[in-house]
């Protein structure tokens, strides 16, 4: 498989001052090390891979037959 390649520098000196990394979408310059890593920042990041709807709010009540023999009327 192959890799992705990362958005900074793996052998970069130690010492050395990091390299201004922008925003692959936005342009604006990027700090944290995650969103160095990925080229893309915190905003940019969610306009692209939005969270997933939580499975709660697609769930719906369905009017159903009562089962045989467990209808609470007939008592």
């Amino acid at each position: 498989m192959g890799e992705e390649p990362l958005a900074i520098a793996v052998d970069s000196a130690p010492g050395a001052s990091p390299r201004l990394i922008r925003c692959r979408l936005c342009g604006r310059p990027l700090t944290g090390a995650g969103s160095r890593r990925t080229g893309l920042g915190p905003t940019c990041d969610a306009k692209l891979h939005p969270p997933s709807p939580d499975i709660r709010t697609r769930r719906h009540e369905v009017d159903q037959d009562p089962l045989p023999g467990l209808d609470p009327s007939a008592g």
